[in-house]
């Protein structure tokens, strides 16, 4: 069963038997808004956007390593990339671009993994539509959570989700906090107040 996360909302990740997760895909679904006016009938309505999930690994505050479109595995090979969707979806509502999160091979230093997405062209998140973020259980394939992205809003970045180690257990955390940026590199002083 699916919960719709709300900004700022946290869950713990744990299957409904109370074992913990083990592996975990954070999905991103996206596609282009449609253009209005007389130009957008003459040339198709909307077009395509890049948009870009990245993972950024912590340690006590730190950003050790990154998972993105350019560094698809981390380096311990617990967060894996699996491609970058050059264009959003056609609504359809499956996942653009994923990232496969191995929690039982997070090593233990590792405290927060914080999932962002940016418009790596610039456009905006007004030129977005049914954007989303999703957490499913790899295993099973079960959806646990979704966060649907706020639409609107001049900002070409958001900080959308974190998962984080308290006390040997994994949680999630929906941020879901408009940013600017082209890189998660842009994001990281976005990103400290969050950790």
């Amino acid at each position: 069963m699916s919960i719709n996360l709300n900004k700022g909302q946290q869950i713990s990740l744990s299957k409904s038997d109370g074992s913990a997760l083990t592996s975990v895909r954070m999905g991103l679904g996206w596609q282009a808004a449609a253009k209005k006016g007389f130009l957008a009938k003459l040339t198709g309505g909307g077009g395509a956007i890049d948009l870009d999930a990245s993972a950024v690994l912590f340690a006590a505050g730190q950003p050790t390593d990154v998972v993105f479109f350019q560094h698809l595995n981390s380096d311990d090979g617990s967060v894996r990339h699996t491609g970058d969707n050059l264009t959003g979806g056609a609504g359809a509502g499956d996942d653009d671009e994923t990232i496969l999160v191995d929690l039982a091979r997070v090593p233990a230093h590792i405290d927060q993994i914080v999932f962002t997405v940016n418009s790596f062209t610039g456009q905006t998140f007004t030129e977005v539509q049914n954007a989303f973020c999703r957490l499913v259980d790899e295993t099973t394939g079960e959806e646990l959570a979704r966060y649907t992205l706020t639409g609107g809003g001049a900002h070409t970045a958001q900080i959308m989700a974190k998962v984080q180690r308290t006390g040997g257990a994994w949680q999630m955390k929906a941020i879901g906090e408009p940013a600017s940026g082209r890189t998660f590199q842009d994001l990281l002083p976005a990103i400290a107040p969050h950790l």
